[in-house]
């Protein structure tokens, strides 16, 4: 008999989905947004998983489902110019100084503007700090493309950010 998720564990990994869902998304609301539509679409009807260390990889493989369809859904409306003066800023957690927060913002941003399959990659394994294995299983690609993928994500991030 394979354990049902539990929906009081959940909560304890928040934080990590709340980090990939900020690096697939780019801005501190979406991430919240996107945080709150995973965890609706895992409760609305119990999930049987294999062991109970395979909710997180499960909870970011529907992290980055509903990701892709919340794009997909975006890329089906017309979309209104924005004002950049009207956009809220990023804001990293409080405990962090000035300086950290505009480094992680900087981070996000790039990682954000990242090919998809970089992004992904990069995500699960950097900020939600899956396994490679975890990552190959959530992402459904061999390990080696994880690692592959993500070599060349750090790569990029690193030329962007200038090191």
């Amino acid at each position: 008999m394979t354990p049902e998720l539990e929906a009081a564990a959940l909560g304890d990994h928040l934080d990590r989905l709340y980090r990939a869902a900020w690096a697939l998304t780019g801005a501190r609301e979406d991430a919240e947004d996107l945080v709150q539509e995973t965890y609706e679409r895992v409760l609305r009807r119990p999930r049987e998983i294999a062991r109970a260390e395979d909710a997180l990889p499960y909870l970011l493989g529907v992290l980055r489902n509903t990701w892709i369809d919340t794009v997909r859904s975006r890329a089906r409306r017309p979309t209104v110019p924005l004002d950049p003066e009207a956009v809220g800023r990023i804001a990293a957690p409080a405990a962090a100084s000035p300086v950290e927060r505009a480094a992680a913002r900087e981070v996000f941003e790039v990682v954000a503007a990242l090919p998809a399959d970089w992004r992904d990659t990069l995500t699960a394994v950097d900020v939600a700090g899956l396994s490679y294995a975890e990552a190959a299983a959530v992402l459904g690609v061999p390990v080696g493309t994880v690692m592959s993928r993500l070599s060349r994500g750090r790569r990029r991030v690193a030329e962007i950010l200038g090191g």
